[in-house]
């Protein structure tokens, strides 16, 4: 059974730095990262695939980036300049389509097929 597996969450004030992991239990080519606030929808975050194409959605732009080990099976997302409105659970993901992180569909919940535990970021004020 595939498994994601995150690591890395944290409390931290505004402006503050985390460093988020994934390790998967198989191969994968296209990874993504959503989130998800307390009463809110889970939303895209980052996208990734084994070339290093990589999406991410509008309010984290130019503030977190992705990255892959492909020999390590892992997935990471750096994230810096942490505001409050960055508060939710983190999840790693796998699209059912590996084209999905061509064409930008992986940061749509719609298209993953496989969801990680999540793990929790707090930034305070």
């Amino acid at each position: 059974q595939a498994q994601l597996r995150e690591a890395g969450g944290g409390s931290v004030q505004t402006g503050g730095s985390l460093k988020l992991s994934c390790t998967a239990s198989a191969y994968y080519v296209c990874l993504a990262w959503f989130r998800q606030a307390p009463g809110q929808e889970r939303e895209g975050v980052a996208s990734i695939n084994k070339f290093g194409t990589a999406f991410y959605g509008d309010s984290v732009k130019g503030r977190f980036g992705i990255s892959k080990d492909n020999d390590k099976r892992s997935l990471y997302l750096q994230m810096d300049d942490l505001k409050p409105e960055d508060t939710a659970v983190y999840y790693c993901a796998v699209p059912t389509f590996e084209s999905a992180c061509i064409s930008g569909d992986a940061l749509l919940p719609q298209s993953i097929a496989i969801w990680g535990q999540g793990t929790q970021v707090t930034v305070s004020s």
